[in-house]
């Protein structure tokens, strides 16, 4: 990486080696792991960006806040995959749509070269009874009892996406997102609780395009979206901005999570819906 000069060579190196620690193998379902994504991997890409920092020059800098209401459209779990009773935590529980928050640093290298730090947390909560039995982890919950279910699917996620096209009206980048997913599902009842966790990292395409239709308004749409024969994932943004000044700009818009996996261990597709809005702040313009 020719841009990082001598005086970071230190701080880099400490982050590729922090980084190297964490390898995706030891990502999978255990407490240490999540140790190593709180205490390590965060950490890591803080200081990734830190070896950016000082090297940009002219580059840009920008803060993202994006906030609004999630509400389920399914979310069908069966776990383990090839034996665990399959239900819908939608419509054979109840879960009312929630809050919800993402986070997001932007550092343009150069015009066309992009670094984007994302930070996406989402849990829901579902209450109700089942109408008959159901085996989840091999624990049995049965009809008629009150029942708790949880779902976490919280996202780290790091993209470089490169603009392909520029020009005075029409931006389109495209990229490579690497994500850490945080994620578990659980059910609990009248003293029975099970819970499935997963910590594991995907490699999603990362696509971006800016319609900028007058002096002030634009058209965004944007996401990270793979599919491949173990699953699917799709996180997809289409919103209109408007710029308050070249500084802020707010938007608001639609957003759409989906994706899922049929495996031996775990069977889960799921489907969410957001009603959004947020605020881009260019802090180094």
């Amino acid at each position: 990486m020719t841009f990082i000069n001598e005086e970071n060579h230190y701080l880099c190196s400490v982050t590729f080696h922090m980084m190297q620690i964490i390898k995706p193998s030891s990502f999978r379902g255990s407490r240490h792991a999540l140790q190593a994504v709180n205490g390590l991997l965060l950490p890591g890409l803080i200081l990734l960006l830190g070896c950016v920092f000082p090297a940009m020059g002219n580059g840009q800098i920008s803060l993202n806040g994006e906030a609004g209401v999630v509400t389920t459209g399914y979310n069908n779990v069966g776990i383990p995959g090839n034996s665990g009773t399959r239900f819908s935590m939608k419509d054979d529980l109840k879960g009312d749509p929630i809050p919800f928050f993402r986070l997001r640093a932007k550092v343009s290298l150069t015009s066309r070269h992009h670094l984007v730090l994302l930070y996406a947390p989402l849990e829901l909560r579902y209450h109700g009874t089942f109408d008959e039995e159901v085996l989840f982890r091999n624990v049995l919950f049965e009809a008629g009892k009150e029942t708790e279910g949880t779902y976490k699917f919280n996202s780290y996620r790091l993209t470089y996406r490169y603009r392909l096209v520029q020009r005075p009206k029409l931006d389109f980048d495209l990229g490579l997102t690497a994500k850490i997913r945080d994620a578990s599902i659980g059910l609990n009842a009248m003293g029975k609780s099970a819970i499935k966790t997963d910590l594991g990292f995907v490699p999603i395409i990362h696509f971006r395009l800016h319609w900028m239709w007058s002096e002030r308004y634009s058209l965004l749409f944007e996401g990270d979206a793979l599919a491949s024969p173990f699953g699917r994932a799709e996180d997809v943004l289409l919103a209109s901005q408007f710029a308050l000044s070249e500084q802020v700009a707010l938007y608001a818009g639609y957003r759409l999570l989906e994706g899922g996996t049929d495996g031996s261990t775990v069977y889960n597709f799921s489907m969410f819906h957001y009603i959004t809005a947020g605020c881009v702040w260019q802090i180094r313009p």
